[in-house]
């Protein structure tokens, strides 16, 4: 008996057979999910075939060419006939629309191929009644995130990885020089990675398919440039999908118009870059990997649970959820984009890409396109950092103080936390202040993990004294708490009843309220890497186990998502309890482990998981433990989690969650406004803005106080734990498997009909 909802993975999809496949362009990650799909049924013996060579492989018999033979009758005759041979009912095509649409036209016609290769006795009857029918899940894999339905495809996040790491080693010789820059990126039908450099590297312009310039597009370019120039920027760059229509010129691809006209009209030194195929290369990032991993778990339960009526299905990704839609409607409304954008009706098209898409491109057309009014709104808003520094930070700060300024406010900057906001540390900050800080990693403003309390008084007379109307705080767990004892002190001073926003920003992921925090991904990314070179060391010395402690206080997110995503063989972390016996199963099997062809370990443990089975201890034992089987190294890895440069996830998450917070703090101060005095004492002007589920929402901080664990500074609930089996699974443990809250089908239709919800 198995606790209600989980599954043993031993007796899980016992007598099922499984066909992977992976098809279309390559993308980093499309290889992710095999392991996982071919675990999960049962991991002591996977009744899976690969399929070499995807369609060919089908076609052919060599059960992984050419996509040819597959668009035949014939060859989808011969590829039934592979599958039924070998009892596979159930097939995971891992591709784009092409591959996905070619998927289901097979299942469609599998009634009609069985019966005809009966006929001709190409299979047996109990072959054909074994087989009666199809079952077909697919992941989108491809690095355009060109697929309606997901906010996120495989690989696309990787890709821009690469892209960031090109644009920001091109920056520095473009600001030695005072040049401007015209960067290509791939995206022939979607924008998608154009739009999200052009939010992550503050690029002065973008042109994407989806939205082509207006008419006067030139002078408005040419103006928007030298507006960054005149102030103080030593550098412009032009971001430019390879699918961007010029004024019905088909295209810029081998003829860019954009450089010829910066250097006739302005005179400026101007380079064009094509990055081409490097954005498909190079390892994953770990937030494909993680998304990989998850979306192969569901597609084998849609696979397990499927019918001979269960519908063709997609695994999707929505927010933060993996969701499950009709295979056909995604293909359809993708296909409605491209119908859209043909016939000239670009506000539609982007209003199919999706709510995702929307929001990125509402974002960027309010940073680039529009500037501060003649008109000021009269009110003053205050932004700060609070707690241990996070990467995108300075991003948040950036779209928070440029969008402050574009709705009117005068916008102050406080250095060094509730200490600076104490002793008066604060200033005002314009929009070329800001101008560089989106790649930058740290915080510029200064942080500290100061809690407000004791200097009451002194931030009262400092909130007066600067006329200071709201405040946005972007930190971690401190912040969370800072913000609380602000709204406890209301009721002492009247001056801290003013509207307040915290907005998530730290390496833990602790904060109560958000499923992300701005910084934790490149901090999960640092890991990953520092994992990835450290398990290449062993390639050579071979039966070596490396024990890695990571950071996050007594959150173990970083050590479980970065066990997840390098491949750890454990991950110890203070929610999950574990006892010496644990250990010593875990060392006993490593030692099976080292009998295989895979002879290294990677153990990584959260530095507060449990106060006398410390790094040391961990290390010591299974160096004793393991004596003439392996050998042990030990890594803290320490502070360099909080380092680097943003990853291109944090820079757009940060951007989006700083111009969410001015939008709603611009609300919340008209809505306490009354005869020009602002006063905010009730609960829901005082929110955290977090990553629910699905959406961004804002949530009274005194509400949060239940779903807190003080003593631990650790939300109660924590979404992540329940990706734990999957870790497990995949270093070949026999574990229980959640299974009650897998996805259930939706219908896109819907989801693309939802009004856009304002900025």
């Amino acid at each position: 008996r198995h606790p209600e909802g989980s599954r043993h993975t031993e007796t899980l999809g016992v007598g099922k057979a499984i066909a992977v496949l992976t098809s279309g362009g390559d993308a980093q990650g499309k290889g992710t999910p095999t392991p996982q799909i071919s675990r999960i049924p049962n991991p002591r013996d996977p009744k899976i075939p690969g399929i070499q060579n995807p369609v060919l492989g089908m076609t052919l018999g060599g059960i992984l060419g050419s996509r040819r033979d597959f668009r035949t009758r014939e060859g989808r005759l011969r590829a039934a006939r592979n599958l039924a041979k070998r009892g596979i009912t159930n097939l995971c095509v891992i591709g784009g629309d092409g591959s996905l649409t070619g998927a289901d036209t097979f299942r469609a016609e599998w009634g009609g191929l069985l019966a005809e290769l009966l006929k001709t006795g190409g299979i047996t009857a109990e072959e054909a009644q074994r087989s009666s029918y199809l079952n077909i899940v697919g992941m989108v894999g491809s690095i355009d995130n060109d697929f309606c339905g997901t906010d996120m495809t495989i690989g696309t996040d990787s890709a821009l990885h690469r892209i960031m790491e090109i644009v920001d080693a091109i920056t520095t010789t473009a600001q030695s020089h005072q040049r401007t820059f015209v960067l290509e990126v791939m995206g022939r039908h979607c924008g998608y990675l154009a739009l999200i450099t052009a939010l992550a590297c503050g690029a002065d312009w973008v042109f994407i398919p989806e939205s082509p310039p207006k008419d006067d597009w030139e002078e408005h370019l040419c103006r928007r440039l030298a507006e960054t120039r005149d102030g103080g920027s030593r550098l412009n760059i032009i971001i430019v999908a390879e699918g961007a229509i010029d004024n019905g010129d088909g295209g810029t691809r081998g003829n860019n118009p954009f450089s010829p006209l910066v250097v006739k009209r302005l005179g400026y030194d101007t380079r064009v870059t094509i990055l081409g195929h490097v954005q498909r290369g190079g390892t994953p990032s770990a937030f494909d990997r993680i998304l990989a991993s998850r979306m192969g778990v569901e597609a084998v339960m849609a696979l397990l649970e499927g019918t001979p009526d269960t519908p063709a299905c997609v695994v999707s990704l929505s927010g933060n959820q993996a969701v499950r839609l009709p295979l056909m409607e995604c293909v359809q409304v993708t296909k409605d984009v491209t119908t859209a954008m043909n016939e000239g009706r670009f506000e539609d098209a982007v209003k199919l890409r999706g709510r995702s898409f929307q929001n990125n491109w509402n974002v960027y057309k309010l940073l680039a396109h529009i500037r501060p009014p003649a008109t000021k709104s009269g009110y003053t808003v205050a932004v700060m950092n609070v707690g241990a520094p996070a990467a995108g930070m300075n991003a948040a700060v950036r779209a928070t103080v440029r969008i402050g300024l574009i709705h009117g406010h005068r916008m102050l900057a406080v250095h060094d936390g509730f200490e600076g906001l104490a002793f008066g540390m604060v200033e005002e900050i314009g929009w070329n202040a800001v101008g560089s800080w989106t790649g930058l990693g740290g915080s510029k403003l200064g942080t500290k993990r100061t809690l407000p309390k004791k200097y009451f008084e002194e931030i009262s007379a400092n909130i007066s004294k600067f006329g200071i109307h709201a405040l946005i705080i972007i930190g971690g767990f401190e912040a969370f708490m800072g913000g609380m004892e602000l709204v406890e002190g209301r009721a002492r001073f009247e001056e801290l009843c003013i509207p307040m926003c915290i907005v998530p920003a730290t390496v833990s992921n602790n904060v109560p309220g958000s499923d992300f925090s701005i910084g934790a991904d490149t901090a999960l990314n640092t890991i990953t890497t520092t994992c990835d070179l450290i398990k290449q060391s062993a390639a050579g010395t071979k039966r070596r186990v490396f024990i890695i402690e990571t950071m996050g206080g007594f959150c173990g997110y970083l050590a479980t998502m970065a066990g997840l995503a390098a491949g750890a063989d454990a991950a110890y972390i203070f929610e999950e309890p574990f006892s010496s016996r644990d250990l010593q199963a875990n060392v006993d099997h490593l030692t099976e482990k080292m009998k295989t062809t895979v002879k290294r370990g990677l153990v990584l443990r959260n530095e507060r998981c449990n106060e006398n089975y410390t790094t040391d201890f961990i290390y010591n034992l299974y160096s004793e433990e393991g004596k003439g089987v392996f050998d042990c190294r030990k890594n803290v890895l320490g502070h360099m989690q909080q380092g680097g440069s943003p990853t291109p996830f944090d820079r757009n998450f940060g951007t989006k969650m700083g111009a969410k917070a001015v939008a709603w703090i611009t609300g919340k101060i008209k809505e306490c406004s009354r005869h020009g005095r602002i006063f905010a004492n009730t609960a829901d002007s005082a929110c955290l803005l977090g990553m629910r589920k699905r959406s961004l929402v804002f949530q009274p901080i005194a509400e949060l106080r239940q779903q807190t664990d003080f003593e631990h500074r650790i939300p109660k609930e924590q979404w992540w734990l329940r990706l734990r089996p999957i870790l497990k699974i995949l270093a070949k443990y026999n574990t229980e498997l959640d299974t009650s809250e897998t996805a259930h089908l939706e219908h896109l239709t819907r989801k693309v009909l939802v009004p856009e919800a304002p900025l």
